[in-house]
């Protein structure tokens, strides 16, 4: 492997610490490759997706003799700072599965290969993938540090046995309006999905939004980590703002916007008024479990999240074990006159500890290919980056008789924002984390973030400044 520097390791050590995750002493035999240059170890995050990608590495191995694929897969509590933590101790992968919120850390901190230096990556194309997705996987070198894998919007799963329980149809569900007076005609559905101890619904005299048995919309953490995307992503998206001054690379964030403020206000409000599962719920991980979760129990009716959990919700069960019945609305119409959702992506990335590089960016290229992203497509796992995976995506979910337009509308219809690729995301989510937090919690108003978006800006001046 190639080594990493001294400055390195101190820089690596600073994301750790910056991140709060596992400390130094943990990074000794964690992962890592067996020293064989002709077996590229290769990470992922995503139980759900890796037999598809097991199929790919079969196909992989047969054109490719001589080439071993072997699989390592933490959940997303561990994966990033065992992958951190990897690299510090020299023991990281050759190939693992990137997110745009990690991706610009280890480009400053030079642990990813440019994957137009090595051969077999070397004329990746934007135009091969959804508009938009390869061009966030460039640097501000003008480098590509990641071969698209894959693409994702979000929409409302929801319990449709509880929603025509109340009445409420599913075209009523598809035309939702929300906006940050009185949230519009989807606040009143999810007021009156909402049931109270006592059988009262959240829009009947005598509700008790302290004692609620189902609420109407799943709550999730306070959207620290992925800039609202399961969250309050899609309120905010409808209004006419925007994260940053300019996406990639923006260096000034717009958190201090009263229309966002008035939004994130509205949208945790809804958990003091009993619509939407408290953080004590959902917030808080000590007590957390997910909205599939949330949607299983009967704890909430709807929820918000994102296609690669179609799988997961067209899966679940009831209490008493029976198959639910589980459809999935759009995102609401906003006060712009139009829906919104992040546009987001995933990549594979080549570890500069690679013990093969030009190995391992064969299996990203294959990765990146219109042959595995069939293989991928075909799984309905997620929708693929190539339009020929999106397609087989889209046949496998026609052949199972679920209906995915919720999520593929946006792409169709122009309804997308970008995840906001910036450098410093470990120390922008510190400052963001207590923030929503407490607002979350009813400690504070979005006002709070006035102050926080001060912090982000000087941090992200400093940063520029020094390049």
């Amino acid at each position: 492997m190639r080594a990493i520097t001294m400055t390195r390791i101190g820089r690596l050590a600073g994301a750790l610490a910056s991140a709060s995750v596992v400390a130094l002493s943990t990074a000794c035999g964690i992962g890592g490759g067996d020293g064989d240059p002709n077996t590229i170890d290769y990470w992922l995050w995503d139980s759900a997706q890796q037999p598809a990608y097991q199929k790919c590495a079969e196909e992989f191995e047969t054109r490719n003799p001589g080439l071993t694929i072997e699989f390592t897969q933490y959940g997303w509590a561990d994966y990033w700072s065992k992958l951190t933590a990897g690299f510090i101790a020299d023991t990281g992968p050759d190939v693992f599965t990137d997110h745009l919120s990690k991706y610009a850390q280890f480009v400053e901190l030079d642990v990813l290969y440019p994957l137009d230096e090595l051969a077999a990556t070397e004329d990746i194309q934007d135009s091969d993938y959804m508009a938009g997705l390869a061009e966030l996987w460039k640097g501000q070198d003008g480098h590509r540090y990641g071969a698209p894998k894959d693409w994702d919007t979000v929409g409302y799963f929801y319990n449709r046995t509880m929603t025509r329980q109340a009445g409420i149809t599913d075209e009523q569900l598809r035309t939702m309006t929300w906006n940050p007076q009185d949230g519009g005609t989807f606040e009143k559905i999810i007021a009156h999905l909402s049931v109270d101890a006592n059988g009262i619904r959240g829009d009947e005299p005598g509700f008790d939004p302290n004692n609620v048995k189902t609420y109407g919309l799943a709550g999730s953490d306070s959207g620290f980590g992925g800039f609202g995307q399961t969250q309050w992503s899609p309120y905010t998206g409808s209004i006419g703002w925007q994260y940053t001054n300019q996406n990639p690379w923006g260096d000034q964030f717009n958190f201090d916007d009263p229309r966002f403020q008035r939004t994130v206000d509205w949208y945790f409000g809804l958990a003091e008024k009993g619509y939407m599962a408290p953080y004590s719920v959902a917030g808080n991980p000590s007590a957390a479990f997910g909205g599939d979760k949330q949607l299983s129990s009967g704890t909430a009716a709807m929820a918000l999240n994102g296609d690669w959990m179609i799988s997961t919700y067209t899966t679940l069960t009831d209490a008493d074990g029976n198959a639910m019945d589980v459809a999935v609305a759009p995102t609401p119409i906003g006060p712009t006159g139009q829906r919104a959702s992040m546009f987001n992506g995933l990549a594979d990335s080549v570890s500069k500890q690679a013990e093969n590089p030009e190995a391992a960016a064969k299996w990203v290229a294959f990765l990146a290919g219109d042959e595995c992203q069939r293989i991928v497509g075909e799984s309905a796992v997620v929708f693929p980056a190539r339009p020929a995976g999106t397609a087989a995506a889209l046949a496998a979910h026609a052949a199972a008789g679920f209906d995915v337009s919720a999520f593929t509308d946006h792409t169709k219809d122009g309804t997308t924002f970008l995840f906001p690729v910036t450098y410093n995301a470990a120390d922008i989510t510190a400052y963001l984390r207590p923030a929503l937090d407490s607002i979350y919690l009813g400690e504070h108003d979005a006002s709070v973030l006035t102050a926080t978006n001060g912090q982000i800006n000087s941090l992200l001046e400093l940063t520029t400044s020094s390049k």
